[in-house]
């Protein structure tokens, strides 16, 4: 696990639903948590696309797990890479959290009420377009850093609002920070966002046994289905790109996905419908992600600004 007080507050949450279901585990020493700080966390100078995307948060992660000095893994899943490293699985999916996003500022009560010219500091490309395709009078700039350090910069004035997802405001018992909560129709979250994965290596039967005991399938099922319509993307960090898998109250997977330029001057968007079943959902997914490629057409705005 990374080195961010929401990092730990997941590898916690994770040990002690392991201590829950398996007694050997719950004994004194049984389960260590090790720290372990990855470049991601360490650059906050610079965007996520600028120095390599997504897995700089899950790179010595990976290694330390193929190493032997770690037996599992915990990741918030929308930091892991659509591919996993040989010698790699990841069986566990915990319930997931809720997915939206937070809207947070000293001066206004949503992003419509901030004043035109109004600074949203957000290191998400997804955020960013979304914000500038419906609000295109206001300013962003790149924002990084943990949830302590954003709001701590927030306070002192680095820009009016700012936007985090509800999931981590919720885990690290913040949600007193929030002003407003944003729908799925102003901001649709990023892929796997509010989902935690657990992984071990591929030949570790017993570790995987413990943790797959963890898994919640309509977490995992959905996951599936928003990763694949992000690899069929090839996203990387470098493309605004968001989606939501759910069981509507049918009992049936809805899909809606989101492709944009990262000025938010084009946003394309789909949905799909269909059986909540990992090979329909798998399908749908990809199905969605052509979709969007095509119509994006070959100067599309998945690269137009690059």
């Amino acid at each position: 696990m990374g080195d961010s007080p929401l990092a730990l507050a997941q590898a916690y949450e994770t040990r002690d639903k392991l201590k829950a279901t398996h007694p050997e585990l719950a004994e004194d020493g049984a389960i260590e948590i090790i720290i372990i700080k990855t470049t991601g966390d360490k650059i906050l100078n610079q965007p996520l696309a600028d120095i390599g995307g997504k897995g700089l948060f899950t790179k010595e992660i990976d290694e330390a797990l193929l190493d032997g000095r770690i037996d599992i893994a915990v990741h918030s899943m929308k930091d892991v890479p659509t591919y996993f490293p040989d010698g790699i699985i990841l069986p566990c999916n915990l319930p997931r959290e809720d997915v939206r996003d937070a809207f947070i500022s000293p001066t206004a009560a949503s992003l419509a009420e901030l004043p035109a010219g109004s600074v949203v500091g957000s290191a998400s490309l997804r955020r960013q377009s979304q914000i500038l395709y419906r609000y295109p009078s206001l300013k962003v700039v790149n924002f990084r850093g943990n949830v302590q350090t954003r709001l701590k910069k927030l306070n002192e004035g680095e820009v009016h609002a700012t936007l985090l997802a509800l999931a981590g405001l919720k885990r690290l018992s913040m949600t007193d920070n929030i002003t407003s909560i944003l729908s799925l129709d102003e901001m649709l979250p990023a892929i796997a966002q509010g989902a935690i994965g657990i992984a071990c290596r591929s030949n570790a039967d017993k570790m995987a046994n413990y943790i797959a005991s963890l898994n919640d399938n309509e977490t995992r099922l959905a996951v599936a289905c928003e990763r694949a319509f992000l690899e069929t993307l090839d996203g990387s960090c470098r493309t605004p790109i968001a989606g939501y898998a759910f069981r509507d109250k049918d009992g049936y997977c809805l899909f809606r996905g989101l492709v944009a330029s990262p000025d938010g001057t084009r946003v394309l968007e789909t949905s799909r419908r269909g059986p909540y079943s990992m090979e329909d959902m798998v399908s749908m997914g990809k199905d969605a992600g052509k979709e969007l490629i095509s119509r994006a057409g070959p100067r599309s705005a998945l690269q137009q600004h690059n």
